[in-house]
């Protein structure tokens, strides 16, 4: 997406991104989105399946009748914890949820 483009309904859910030393992989979760997960062998994989994940996510739940969630908007930070861990690049980010202006 250029910075000219208005962002697509996908690019308004979050995608949180962790490395499994176990897996080898990066996993992507969106949080707003139950269930929503994927991986990938790099982060720019992680997040084109990441993409993926959350078109097919609400194409199917749309199709299923089902409610969609709204995205929601980062806005801090919740643990010193996780910021530590985060700059040790065990995980990519970790923050607290409000729900995005519409």
């Amino acid at each position: 997406m250029s910075a000219q483009e208005e962002p697509t309904e996908v690019d308004r859910y979050s995608l949180v991104m962790e490395w499994s030393e176990e897996d080898g992989l990066y996993v992507v979760t969106v949080p707003e989105l139950p269930g929503c997960r994927t991986h990938g062998r790099t982060q720019v994989e992680a997040v084109e399946m990441g993409r993926d994940a959350i078109d097919t996510w609400l194409s199917a739940h749309r199709a299923w009748g089902r409610p969609i969630p709204a995205p929601h908007l980062f806005v801090e930070r919740v643990r010193e914890e996780d910021a530590a861990d985060a700059a040790r690049g065990r995980i990519a980010a970790a923050a607290r949820v409000q729900p995005a202006p519409v």
